[in-house]
C-alpha cells in the first residue's frame, strides 16, 4: 500500500521529534540538577538520567533523519525514461 505524503504525516513526524527532543532536554536538566539525599547538588550522581538523555537525543536525531529522507525523496512514479527510442511517427532530427 502506497502511503501518500500529506501535511498530517509531516505534522506527526515533527511532533514526534519535538516530543523526543523535549524528553531529552528534560532528562539532561534532571542530570545537571541532580541532588543527593542531603539536598546538595551531586556532580557524579544521576548517571541514568545522562544515559536516558543520550538515548533520547540519538533517537530524536535518527527519527528526524528518517522523516526528512521519507518526505524529501524523489517521487518514483514521475521518472523520465530518456533511454527509450523515439516514436516512429516523429523524426529524429
Amino acid at each position: 500500500m502506497r502511503q501518500r505524503k500529506s501535511k498530517k504525516n509531516i505534522l506527526m513526524v515533527v511532533t514526534a521529534v519535538a516530543v523526543l527532543a523535549a524528553i531529552e532536554l528534560w532528562q539532561l536538566y534532571v542530570f545537571v540538577t541532580f541532588k543527593e539525599g542531603a539536598g546538595i547538588v551531586d556532580v557524579q550522581g544521576g548517571s541514568i538520567h545522562l544515559w536516558s538523555a543520550i538515548i533520547f537525543g540519538l533517537t530524536a536525531c535518527i527519527a528526524a533523519l528518517f522523516g526528512a529522507s521519507f518526505f524529501l525523496r524523489y517521487d518514483r512514479n514521475d521518472e523520465m525514461h530518456i533511454t527509450s527510442p523515439p516514436n516512429r511517427r516523429e523524426s529524429v532530427l
